[in-house]
């Protein structure tokens, strides 16, 4: 996956499977930041983090991945199935429904434009798998700098939803949705 093809400049996007004990101590740093407050990981001390990233490679039904920046770690991107993961009873699942995370690593340094090129690299990657029709998330309804990316790349807020963690914005994009934002037809 890079970003030099989705019309930006700030370099090379790639990810790989999270390692949960490698990266454990990377990760903790960033979901314990304040800046990561909707991750809700704030007081998660490394070892929750280690557990949490432990369950989530041995699950089917759940995947991590560690995204890159020219290199270097910079995000983190999960994927899930809205069957049998976070959404279960919320929604009316469709075939290819995929739910997704994303956290932006913190940062002294912020390039501008790096999250929207993360997010459209993670649409890019999820949508590269052609059993993927539509992306599912469901952010805190107070979250308004993610809905208003999510909508730069095509989702579509459909409701609110009450899950035991926070109430939600549940949110859809289709390929064609994604694809129209990047002035891409099918």
């Amino acid at each position: 996956m890079s970003a030099a093809g989705t019309g930006n400049t700030v370099g090379s996007l790639s990810l790989r499977p999270l390692d949960p004990l490698k990266d454990a101590e990377l990760l903790h740093s960033w979901v314990t930041h304040p800046k990561a407050a909707f991750w809700m990981m704030q007081e998660a001390k490394l070892q929750d983090v280690e557990r949490e990233y432990m369950a989530i490679t041995a699950s089917e039904h759940h995947h991590a991945y560690l995204g890159f920046h020219d290199g270097r770690p910079a995000f983190l991107m999960e994927k899930y199935d809205p069957r049998y993961i976070e959404l279960v009873g919320l929604y009316e699942p469709e075939p290819g429904d995929v739910g997704m995370h994303f956290l932006v690593a913190p940062t002294d340094r912020p390039v501008h434009g790096f999250t929207r090129a993360v997010i459209t690299a993670v649409m890019d990657e999820l949508f590269a798998d052609p059993r993927t029709r539509r992306v599912v998330v469901e952010p805190d309804v107070t979250n308004k700098a993610v809905h208003a990316l999510n909508e730069a790349v095509g989702f579509v807020p459909a409701r609110e939803i009450d899950k035991p963690e926070k109430r939600a914005l549940l949110s859809f994009c289709t390929r064609e949705q994604f694809l129209a934002t990047r002035g891409v037809s099918l």
